[in-house]
């Protein structure tokens, strides 16, 4: 699908006028907009043609919820989850039509489904939908009995009797077996459904009622994509719905970002044409479609004053016919709030804001930043390495132009000072890049199939670049 057929696909659902977006990965993003309250009978909707759900265009992922003390679990891990905020957040969500609840056994340090049972359960069960994931990742949890546990559990920390959308999570990434050799996408996908003979149980779970919906979430090897497509073509399996990656950069730039990846119009379209419905989870890219270089802010403020420019990426997101829900993972009120006010209802992209996308999409393509999105599926690191931390900073230095190339700018020692100055401050030093053996462990969770010893290689020789020609400064000005 190229991104003119893209406007062909818009949905009816999908009118009325636009209002800002809060970006979703930390509190204090700013925010020109209109501070009214959102309405609550105007949230955009879409209907599941396969059981006729009207589902919310926003869709509350349940991946960052608040701690005790204040942001999330990602920066504080140590810290409760703080329940009375989870309650409070889920009660104004599905009082201003939010209705589906992203969840997994995964998140928040397996902490995630259990708060959000209690949020949702003070809540007449016909009022949301549900959505959580078998997330059999380890190799412990390979066995058939472990993973019919990991869904029973689901439900008893949901406190359910059924899952309204049960996701196989994150297929196409690879994994690592219980003797420590690396597998592939598909070797991963066969060790974790088909060799176990889970897919089939979960077929049998969805006819007796247990599953309304059943599908995957996807990432890395399209091959494996392909292949359940397939299945699907061929009556084998039948798919509710899929979870892809959708953003405008993401949109033509996934693949020449990273070769691993693959270009959201492919996948969008592969699913439309099926007419199977399609949840969207990185609208931000992890919060990097909300803190882009301060050149294309202005560049996308001159475009339109009002709008910041994370409520450009999730009309973007949120337009396409077909699209079931957006995913949004809200730590704070205010975000929610912001949000709600951009879908309630959307205002849909037109062709000729789509042509801008695709022009910010190009600036961003060109800064060569890593396509790291904070997922922390990488971590911890047996070795103690701070991974995120590492790419934050080194992708927030290219976004500030304080990546030091020539010696001869007169600006090179300024940007020096500045790459190593904050990278100690935001990373200790004993988890930084030098102490990276190239173990590869982290490779096969890594969404974004990034290769993180490769990069780690990188930023090491940068950073020792940068120490060594500060001494050869000390050394010229010691000399004269």
């Amino acid at each position: 699908m190229k991104r003119r057929e893209f406007f062909k696909s818009i949905g009816s659902g999908a009118i009325g006028s636009s209002a800002l977006l809060a970006a979703c990965t930390g509190k204090g993003n700013s925010n020109d907009g209109n501070a009214a309250e959102p309405p609550k009978d105007k949230m955009t909707m879409r209907e599941n043609p396969n059981t006729h759900d009207r589902v919310s265009l926003l869709g509350y992922g349940m991946m960052r919820l608040p701690v005790e003390g204040g942001g999330s679990g990602r920066e504080n891990p140590e810290a409760g989850i703080d329940q009375e905020m989870v309650n409070r957040q889920v009660d104004y969500a599905i009082d201003h039509g939010v209705n589906y609840f992203d969840t997994s056994p995964a998140y928040c340090q397996g902490r995630s489904e259990h708060a959000t049972g209690i949020a949702l359960s003070r809540h007449p069960r016909d009022k949301y939908f549900i959505a959580t994931k078998m997330s059999n990742f380890a190799p412990q949890s390979w066995p058939r009995e472990a993973s019919i546990e990991m869904f029973e559990n689901s439900l008893k920390e949901l406190q359910v009797d059924y899952i309204d959308y049960l996701l196989m999570h994150g297929i196409g990434m690879g994994a690592q077996d219980s003797k420590g050799q690396n597998l592939d996408g598909m070797e991963a996908f066969n060790a974790r459904y088909i060799d176990n003979g889970i897919l089939d149980w979960l077929v049998e779970q969805k006819k007796k009622g247990r599953i309304r919906n059943l599908g995957f979430s996807y990432h890395g090897d399209v091959k494996v994509f392909d292949m359940l497509l397939k299945w699907h073509d061929e009556g084998r399996y039948h798919w509710d719905f899929v979870q892809i990656e959708l953003n405008y950069l993401d949109w033509e730039y996934a693949n020449e970002i990273n070769s691993r990846n693959t270009d959201a119009v492919y996948l969008y379209g592969e699913l439309h044409k099926r007419g199977i419905p399609a949840v969207i989870m990185e609208p931000l890219l992890g919060g990097r479609l909300a803190n882009v270089p301060d050149n294309i802010v202005r560049k996308m403020k001159r475009r339109d004053h009002e709008s910041t420019v994370a409520a450009w990426a999730f009309r973007f997101a949120g337009t396409p016919e077909g699209v079931l829900t957006v995913l949004s993972g809200m730590t704070y009120m205010e975000h929610l709030v912001e949000n709600i006010r951009t879908y309630a209802p959307l205002h849909p992209i037109n062709d000729d804001e789509n042509e801008f996308f695709m022009d910010i999409a190009r600036d961003i393509y060109d800064l060569n930043t890593i396509p790291c999105n904070e997922c922390n599926y990488c971590m911890p690191c047996p070795y103690g390495i701070d991974i995120p931390s590492i790419f934050v900073h080194y992708n927030k230095c290219i976004k500030e132009g304080n990546i030091a190339k020539d010696r001869q700018d007169e600006e090179y020692s300024r940007q020096r000072r500045a790459f190593l100055i904050g990278y100690d401050c935001s990373v200790p030093r004993l988890r930084q890049a030098s102490h990276c053996i190239g173990c590869g462990q982290c490779v096969p969770h890594c969404p974004q199939r990034i290769d993180i010893p490769r990069e780690m290689v990188k930023i090491d020789k940068y950073v020792e670049k940068l120490k060594q020609d500060g001494k050869l400064d000390n050394i010229t000005n010691t000399t004269e």
